[in-house]
């Protein structure tokens, strides 16, 4: 860091919340105080010895009757007041005459001895209304004090007197900055939600000739994709009222508060139609009523029920557009999905690799880029990655380069940070024996020879026997040059010959296997499950599928049995057994073939720790 430059903000400036201005646009005179809980402790505290002193105030002498009665005999007592409960008078000490206070007790002979000593007394009835309403009061105002300050610390919408409030956030028009050309990748979901935009904007145009614009929009997709984005992009380009919340905010633990949210949240968006309403992760509310095991009709589902009421009780003309995102709709309940309510599902997909250059376009605006930094090889490097992943990746690599002081963001930043979201962070510290190094470099090896020579596969970018993440301790990065949406029989084959190499080349070379395979037999075993269960690719069985459909997420038991004999279930297993003896046997095959290339490879990678694609090729490449 340089010398010179300006200290980091601390934490105050930070957490500085916008302060609202008045009318007249002045700012305010006074700041804000930050009040603790120890205010209100030391406030009561005062407040008790203030009321202590009064209360005691002119006793200055607290004695025993004993003591009082031998006082008495001796003509020390000059004065008397006598109440219900307590003697207070005036007596004669070594330090002068002084005041003092016994309590009373029962004497019947106290009077005549007080005529005998000729001592002026008089009575007094106590009235203690003052200190026994303050003894009530003071405690029940620092009770309320305290009361207040929790509330306010775990917000104001969580008060008693708005339970029943909407905590819908409402950005209005001059507040949003999302447009539509903030989003990329999406295009298919732009298009669908441009009529919306039009119709808030214009909503003559289709009321002219009677059409009716969907009361509810439905977005779905794996998280990450941009949903959030896309509703506040369709606010910012229809220019209206924009109330966001999510579906997790309505219900609470007690029964109503939900029903009355939605009704409130409803009311509100009437008031300042046109405008949208946007529930984030409606699957927090929605869920598929019916599921419940006790079956009682609880909070979740009295919410939903209004939610679908104040649906039904919309016009279609009011201009009020309901939003929602959500990525497991198949445990929505069906009558939200119903014409009427969201009539419309956007599916916003995992982008193609176009999608991903323009959202890396998008996310690069305020990195400074290295002029070789090529977005359109990065995009094609991140198959299968979402916006958010993309987002993460120029974020990880601006944050190495910044770590290594370059002025720019170079390709090899941008490689890393791929490294580090696909497989974790490198741990070059981790402390590995010699032999359990060479037998990393040989499983490494195996997978990327097997993957170099079948054909089909995925090409090899890189090799590395760095630990990263939790337990792996190597990895071969594979990248396709395309995006896939089809695999045939033959390439989900080659795939699992890829996963089974590494296990393989462990048995040709040391003549015995390790611990390192688990993951790969875990994915293999699943590939080849599902080729026999899911895509019918078994010859044996034919062309058959046996999963119909998943079970539910939250309650397992509820979902599908199995619907095939145990004699089937018997065949399914040999089937996928028989398939994963097949591919490993092939991988074998490869590598007793090209044990000389496996050798040459384990030996640069103990060297070098990390082989790249260049030098993968120059060691697989046939001799001349």
């Amino acid at each position: 860091m340089k010398k010179d430059q300006k200290s980091p903000p601390n934490i105050r400036e930070l957490l500085k919340l916008k302060e609202p201005s008045d009318r007249g646009g002045k700012k305010s005179l006074f700041k804000k105080t930050n009040f603790t809980i120890w205010y209100f402790v030391i406030a009561f505290l005062i407040i008790l010895l203030v009321q202590n002193y009064f209360v005691t105030k002119g006793t200055e002498d607290v004695i025993p009757y004993s003591e009082f009665k031998d006082s008495l005999r001796a003509g020390r007592i000059k004065e008397l007041t006598i109440t219900l409960e307590t003697i207070s008078g005036e007596w004669t000490t070594e330090k002068g005459t002084r005041k003092f206070q016994t309590i009373r007790v029962e004497d019947l002979d106290l009077v005549k001895e007080l005529e005998s000593q000729k001592v002026k007394y008089t009575g007094k009835i106590d009235s203690k209304w003052v200190t026994n309403i303050l003894s009530w009061i003071i405690p029940l105002i620092f009770f309320i004090l305290i009361w207040r300050f929790l509330f306010s610390r775990i917000g104001p919408e969580t008060s008693v007197m708005s339970f029943g409030k909407s905590r819908a956030k409402i950005f209005a028009e001059k507040d949003k900055k999302v447009t539509f050309a903030d989003v990329a990748g999406i295009d298919e979901a732009k298009e669908e939600l441009k009529e919306v935009v039009e119709f808030l904007k214009t909503p003559g145009k289709f009321q002219r000739l009677g059409g009716k614009i969907p009361k509810g929009v439905l977005l779905v997709g794996v998280p990450g994709t941009g949903k959030t984005l896309l509703a506040k992009a369709v606010a910012g380009e229809a220019n209206v009222p924009f109330f966001s919340i999510s579906g997790s905010n309505f219900v609470e633990m007690f029964v109503g508060v939900g029903a009355a949210r939605v009704r409130d949240l409803f009311a509100q968006a009437q008031t300042n139609a046109p405008c949208i309403i946007f529930i984030d992760e409606l699957d927090a509310l929605g869920k598929a009523r019916g599921v419940n095991p006790v079956g009682r009709h609880d909070e979740q589902e009295q919410t939903l029920n209004q939610l679908l009421a104040e649906m039904d009780g919309f016009e279609s003309n009011t201009g009020v557009i309901i939003m929602a995102a959500t990525n497991r709709p198949e445990i929505l309940d069906p009558a939200l999905l119903r014409p009427g309510r969201f009539d419309r599902h956007v599916v916003v997909d995992r982008p193609d690799i176009v999608g991903r250059e323009e959202i890396l376009k998008i996310h690069t605006r305020q990195v400074k880029l290295s002029p070789e930094a090529d977005l359109k090889v990065i995009a094609s490097r991140t198959p299968g990655f979402v916006g958010a992943d993309l987002a993460n990746i120029v974020n990880e690599a601006a944050l190495l380069a910044a770590r290594k002081n370059k002025d720019s963001v170079e390709m090899a930043d941008i490689e890393e940070a791929i490294d580090r979201v696909i497989a974790g962070l490198e741990k070059k510290n981790r402390l590995m024996s010699k032999k359990e190094k060479e037998i990393v470099a040989f499983h490494e090896s195996g997978h990327a020879i097997v993957a170099s020579i079948l054909p089909g596969a995925d090409p090899v970018r890189r090799v590395s026997i760095i630990p990263r993440g939790i337990s792996a301790l190597g990895f071969t990065l594979q990248l396709p040059t395309e995006d896939r949406y089809l695999m045939t029989r033959s390439e989900l084959l080659n795939r699992l010959a890829v996963l089974l190499g590494g296990r393989v080349a462990e048995e040709i070379v040391f003549e015995e296997i390790s611990t390192g395979a688990h993951n790969d037999l875990q994915r293999a075993t699943d590939i080849a499950t599902s080729m026999v269960k899911e895509f019918g690719m078994s010859e044996t069985l034919g062309y058959v599928t046996f999963e119909k459909e998943k079970k539910s997420f939250f309650f397992p038991s509820l979902g599908p049995s199995r619907e095939y004999s145990e004699e089937t279930a018997k065949k399914i297993d040999e089937e996928v057994k028989k398939i994963i003896d097949q591919t490993y046997q092939k991988a074998k095959e490869l590598l007793v073939s090209k044990k000389d290339k496996l050798e040459e490879l384990a030996r640069l990678l103990l060297e070098k720790e990390v082989v790249e694609e260049a030098d993968l090729k120059r060691v697989l490449q046939p001799p001349l």
